[in-house]
């Protein structure tokens, strides 16, 4: 009786490539970006490190792939979530913005931006990808910020301005919550009051 192992089927090229993203995505979320080596992809793929090399040849590219993929996911998920409340009133959208931002459910991926700020200092394809998507994050918020004011109450250049001041609070504030410093929904009441005077809606609107 052979006692030859059964040999693994070889994968193909997508793949393979397929499987080193997820892994890096995995352990970037796990673990954070600083964390994203060939050594530890090739670990967690179960694969040789020169293997990972030939797909990724450059970390650098791989550390900016990774972090676009997981940002923009999150972009996609938390937008489709706004969509589908909507329609209920015109701050609708803001407020379910601000629960979802703010509620400590994301702390994965906001120590994925806190490492991608950190990091892109010396890695200009993924300062390159960092600010791509705090622009697709601003061009999301400007346009919650214009429906939530009303037909007309703001000029663009004013929802820009919110906008802007906006999506820095809820990087600092969750970046605070991260260590324990003011963490929980009195963040969500922080920042609606902010955006209720800047935005010329009532008291309470949306801290209510």
């Amino acid at each position: 009786m052979s006692t030859d192992a059964p040999k693994r089927a070889r994968k193909t090229p997508a793949e393979r490539a397929a499987e080193i993203s997820a892994a890096a995505r995995a352990i970037a979320l796990g673990e954070g970006l600083h964390a994203l080596t060939l050594r530890a992809v090739a670990d967690r793929v179960g694969v040789t490190a020169p293997l990972v090399a030939h797909y990724q040849p450059s970390m650098d590219v791989l550390v900016a792939e990774t972090f676009r993929a997981i940002v923009a996911d999150e972009l996609a998920e938390v937008g489709a979530h706004v969509r589908a409340h909507i329609g209920r009133d015109r701050v609708a959208g803001l407020r379910i913005l601000l629960l979802t931002l703010l509620d400590g459910g994301r702390d994965d991926v906001t120590a994925v931006w806190v490492d991608g700020w950190s990091l892109s200092r010396r890695n200009p394809l993924l300062a390159a990808a960092v600010r791509d998507q705090t622009a697709a994050w601003h061009t999301t918020l400007a346009s919650l910020v214009l429906a939530a004011a009303g037909l007309g109450v703001l000029s663009n250049a004013e929802a820009d301005r919110v906008a802007a001041q906006l999506l820095a609070m809820v990087d600092g504030l969750n970046t605070h919550a991260m260590i324990g410093f003011r963490p929980g929904n009195a963040n969500v009441a922080l920042i609606a009051r902010t955006l209720e005077h800047e935005m010329r809606l009532t008291p309470g609107t949306l801290a209510g």
